[in-house]
């Protein structure tokens, strides 16, 4: 399905993310991933129990660094003959109280985390994608179109991904690159399990669900979809 692809995956050294670098991986791509701590990609490694060979590297990197991240994109297309796909997962979540006293630097990290990684990330890699198409996913959130109570400064970041990828998708239609949104609300994780342990677990989504939604947006049956805001919330 994806055999001949080149795929970045942001954030693919976290649950969401080992779950897209898996099916991505399982679909015939090359999978890159840029990491924070040493060990990530070796961890990731043997979290996904990967067959010596796999085609999955990456390097450490400050996503919230532009040259930094021109740089290492540019390394990437340049080894690997290019990049194919996106999937902006790269973020965090902050909150729990009202505006009014939440202090900008709030805003400011949640601005940092969720939308420059990707309005960077993006940046970096259409340059890559304009000359043999491609496809770009970013993970916004349920939260960016819903109620954002005391969660204000993390939904104004998703809502402004959503419109990073409608603008992404009018500016790169004639250029054979889609760009796509997935909404996630509570997944299935064991830090969300242990942050949560009185939820019905059963209610959230498991990473490897949303996964195959991405997977889907990224492959060859997806090319008439572009500028979409997907739920993946189930009945979380």
């Amino acid at each position: 399905m994806l055999e001949g692809k080149n795929a970045v995956v942001t954030g693919g050294a976290g649950a969401l993310g080992g779950a897209v670098v898996q099916a991505l991986l399982d679909a015939g791509a090359t999978v890159w991933v840029p990491y924070v701590a040493a060990d990530d990609l070796d961890r990731l490694r043997q979290r996904l129990t990967l067959p010596d060979g796999a085609p999955l590297d990456g390097a450490p990197l400050d996503l919230t660094d532009e040259a930094a991240v021109h740089q290492a994109y540019g390394q990437v297309a340049s080894t690997y003959g290019g990049i194919d796909i996106l999937v902006n997962i790269a973020g965090g979540f902050a909150g729990g109280e009202p505006v009014h006293r939440t202090p900008w630097s709030l805003w400011q990290q949640q601005l940092d985390i969720n939308l420059k990684t990707a309005v960077i990330s993006c940046a970096a890699a259409v340059p890559h994608m304009l000359t043999r198409g491609g496809a770009i996913v970013n993970v916004s959130s349920r939260t960016a179109t819903q109620n954002a109570r005391n969660v204000a400064a993390y939904g104004a970041a998703k809502r402004a991904v959503l419109q990073l990828t409608e603008a992404l998708a009018a500016e790169l239609r004639d250029s054979n690159i889609t760009a796509n949104a997935i909404l996630p609300s509570v997944i299935d994780t064991p830090a969300n399990r242990a942050a949560d342990p009185k939820a019905d677990h059963s209610r959230w989504v498991a990473p490897e669900a949303i996964a195959r939604v991405v997977l889907f947006l990224v492959g060859p049956d997806a090319r008439i979809i572009s500028g979409a805001a997907i739920p993946v919330y189930g009945r979380a």
